[in-house]
């Protein structure tokens, strides 16, 4: 059974940071492309970064390009995001997933999700 969870999402005022995490178990981690993406309510999901499965190469929202860091550890089968500066736009519920497919852009290329954390940034 896949199992991804996330963690490390809370309350910070806008321009502190967060780190979440996702652990993944029940799938060969290491070959599995990865993305985060967040949900606001009344929005629709979007993605917010992407990485390869070597980590080789990533992928951001235009909205989180240079504060946020998508990186993975593919010993420890997790996956991670660095959120920096952040702002009050940021406040979502942010979910891990997995998927094997080419593309990556949207909610249907992935195969396995998280339950979701949540991040509120406070102005």
């Amino acid at each position: 059974q896949v199992q991804l969870v996330e963690s490390g999402g809370g309350l910070v005022q806008a321009g502190g940071s967060l780190r979440l995490s996702c652990a993944a178990s029940g799938l060969t981690f290491s070959i599995y492309p990865m993305g985060w993406f967040r949900q606001a309510p009344g929005k629709e999901r979007e993605i917010v970064a992407r990485i390869t499965w070597t980590g080789g190469n990533t992928d951001y929202a235009d909205s989180v390009k240079g504060r946020f860091t998508i990186s993975r550890d593919n010993v420890k089968n997790t996956l991670y995001l660095q959120m920096n500066s952040l702002k009050p736009e940021d406040t979502a519920v942010y979910y891990c997933a997995a998927g094997r497919g080419s593309r990556y852009r949207f909610p249907v290329d992935y195969d396995y999700w998280g339950q979701g954390t949540q991040v509120t940034v406070s102005s």
